[in-house]
């Protein structure tokens, strides 16, 4: 028996028979739904069925966890968020930004054999063409087997099959006295002076030309430089002058005023616990302003929401 068949059939209780009958069309086993993009257009989401996404978590505990990430990705990795992304720029004067382009979709089956060959990971190729067949999605018109979003393996895989294009950009740049972070698609440097930046652009696209697995395009919409002079933004997150990390102001005013209409008795079921993940990203990026909401509305409207998000934790 291949390792992965038997990893299968002990992590999940399934005869081989069964694992082998999962895996055969495991490609296609997805269901596709769109959600729409915060700056608008969609994104295309594809859950894995039931029995797949078990494997995929067998794959991620047994295999996956164990393989390397570099230290930049930032991104789906425990005790790591997007807080710490945007504080390793807070010192930084100037801020250089790129995206990558349909990043999870451009990681395919093929990035995976190449690195599995590259690092001797597996004994045979049967069990490489058995993982990919479980960690990958195959398109409705294409033949290519690609990374979806929505799997549950699909964030460590692509810290994984980056780690390699991660370490040579932060080893180009770092020359230059600049910081490199990638938070999934977004790429950010910082530099204390903009004249370190200015090579950035050239050396990336130069890596991104010599990298061929994976294959890689930037959203060239999305390349965004910034200084201290204005609005300094990463994932999402306000870098201060002071060298603080801030929800910021349009962002605090929206959440202030969505608990104050919860206060009042106006936000459905839906709306109300959307707040209450909102107080809980508010407490892991900018904790201090959940104290200053608690100490305006009260503890026990917080406690409120608290329990929205953990419907059956025990109360203090």
């Amino acid at each position: 028996m291949s390792k992965i068949i038997d990893l299968l059939t002990k992590g999940s209780g399934l005869s081989e028979g069964d694992v082998r009958s999962i895996v055969s069309n495991a490609p296609s086993r997805y269901k596709t739904y769109t959600i729409p993009k915060r700056n608008g257009g969609e994104r295309l989401i594809s859950q894995p069925a039931r029995e797949v996404k078990l494997f995929q978590r067998i794959l991620v505990m047994e295999i996956l966890s164990s393989l390397p990430v570099h230290g930049s990705a930032l991104a789906y990795r425990e005790g790591k968020s997007i807080r710490d992304n945007a504080e390793a720029h807070v010192h930084g004067g100037a801020i250089l930004k790129f995206d990558f382009k349909e990043f999870f979709p451009s990681i395919t089956s093929r990035d995976w054999w190449a690195y599995c060959k590259k690092n001797n990971l597996f004994e045979n190729d049967d069990d490489i063409t058995t993982s990919a067949k479980i960690l990958f999605r195959r398109t409705k018109y294409g033949s290519v087997l690609r990374l979806a979003i929505g799997a549950p393996s699909s964030p460590f895989l692509s810290n994984i099959l980056m780690a390699e294009f991660d370490s040579k950009i932060f080893e180009a740049v770092s020359a230059d006295n600049v910081t490199y972070t990638r938070y999934a698609d977004d790429l950010t440097f910082s530099a204390k002076r903009a004249g370190n930046l200015s090579g950035v652009e050239s050396v990336l696209r130069k890596i991104i030309r010599e990298t061929s697995s994976p294959h890689l395009r930037i959203n060239e919409k999305k390349t965004v430089f910034s200084t201290k002079k204005f609005r300094r933004v990463v994932t999402g997150l306000v870098l201060s002058d002071d060298g603080e990390v801030s929800l910021g102001h349009k962002r605090k005013r929206e959440i202030r005023a969505t608990l104050h209409h919860y206060v009042l008795g106006k936000l459905d079921d839906q709306e109300s616990l959307r707040l209450a993940g909102l107080l809980a990203f508010v407490n892991a990026v900018e904790p201090t302003f959940l104290l200053r909401l608690t100490e305006k509305y009260g503890h026990e409207i917080i406690r409120q929401l608290k329990e929205r998000q953990y419907p059956y934790r025990t109360r203090d």
